[in-house]
């Protein structure tokens, strides 16, 4: 499955220097916009332009989406979804699955063996960053990532941030 995303624009380029606050780096495209159009999850080469491998394809931008993402990290969010996935052999199930669609949108994106099976986020076994998470299920769609489609449920339950709604 290719991923999906659009060209950046230069307008989309000049408003990822202004969200990260320096240029990105092997921006391949913009996988999902904020509902004003805006960057929310750039997507980014698995090789940068100076040769290093860079497995973090899908790398949320939105500002307020990673401050969302870093107060539930901050707050053990992270404890908890690992538990559930400890738990529930389905969510674990499912789980290892994103981890095999991340690998293959990336794949189609070119073919690094140094990050051959690393995807990002502590998949297939763990939660380790939800901002990767919920980058990936920004650009996957609903019901590929349930540990990005959760850490998203709780970023909006905790009115830290929406897909729906423009913050910028």
């Amino acid at each position: 499955m290719p991923p999906t995303f659009a060209p950046a624009t230069t307008a989309d380029l000049d408003t990822l220097c202004e969200q990260l606050g320096r240029v990105p780096r092997g921006v391949v495209g913009v996988g999902a916009r904020c509902v004003c159009g805006r960057p929310t999850v750039v997507v980014t080469a698995p090789r940068l332009e100076d040769g290093t491998p860079f497995p973090t394809t899908f790398y949320l931008t939105c500002p307020p989406a990673v401050r969302g993402c870093s107060t539930l990290e901050a707050e053990h969010v992270m404890e908890d979804l690992n538990t559930w996935l400890r738990d529930d052999e389905g969510v674990a199930a499912s789980y290892r699955s994103a981890h095999e669609d991340y690998l293959e949108r990336r794949r189609e994106l070119g073919e690094v063996p140094e990050i051959d099976q690393v995807s990002a986020g502590g998949m297939p076994t763990r939660v380790k960053c939800l901002h990767a998470l919920v980058g990936h299920a920004l650009v996957a769609g609903p019901r590929v990532n349930p540990v990005g489609d959760r850490a998203l449920e709780l970023l909006e339950e905790r009115g830290l941030w929406s897909p729906s709604r423009c913050t910028c």
